[in-house]
């Protein structure tokens, strides 16, 4: 089984009311890239000038691209049966279930991870569990931050580095992976 890093942009923070503008997803087995799917998307609504200012996807950018209807199937073709695995992955997955299910009445039922959590239990200590602060723990270069493909590959490097923490824990299956995710925080420097 494979791991499917996934990123996206979106308009906004909700899944009901906003619209993704891009999506990127990097397929990694054994603890390397083995197929990538990057492509922005029309959301079919003004992107505020502060999303714009933030990632740097405008108006003009996406007029031609896709409608996300048009995407979710390419998208879910890629993510198969994978484990779906992004920074913040409620957000992720929330946003793209949720236009599975509007587009496609499908649902996206795959084993998640998040890099969050699996940042709170192996880095406690660590003051900001955001992407940018873990990039800048593992000395790993976002180039551009709040770009689909360039967030992907920034969680590939830190997801790698932490299945390398957990291996020295002798976690390594996918299952254990999930169950250490879930465990309580305190429990774990025992």
């Amino acid at each position: 089984m494979a791991y499917v890093i996934v990123d996206i942009e979106t308009t906004g923070l909700s899944k009901r009311l906003h619209r993704i503008t891009e999506i990127a997803a990097a397929v990694v087995e054994d603890g390397s890239i083995k197929k990538e799917f990057q492509t922005l998307v029309n959301p079919q609504v003004r992107i505020p000038s502060f999303i714009t200012r933030l990632t740097g996807i405008d108006n003009e950018m996406v007029k031609d691209a896709p409608t996300i209807g048009e995407v979710m199937p390419a998208f879910l073709k890629v993510l198969g049966d994978n484990v779906f695995v992004a920074h913040n992955a409620t957000f992720d997955h929330g946003f793209l279930d949720y236009n599975a299910a509007y587009y496609l009445s499908r649902r996206i039922e795959n084993e998640k991870l998040c890099t969050k959590k699996l940042a709170n239990r192996l880095l406690p200590d660590l003051p900001s569990k955001r992407l940018s602060a873990l990039c800048e723990h593992f000395n790993i270069i976002n180039i551009q931050a709040h770009r689909a493909m360039a967030d992907v590959h920034a969680t590939v490097s830190v997801f790698n580095n932490f299945v390398d923490m957990l291996k020295e824990k002798e976690i390594s299956s996918v299952e254990e992976i999930l169950r250490f995710q879930k465990s309580a925080r305190a429990r774990l420097n025992q």
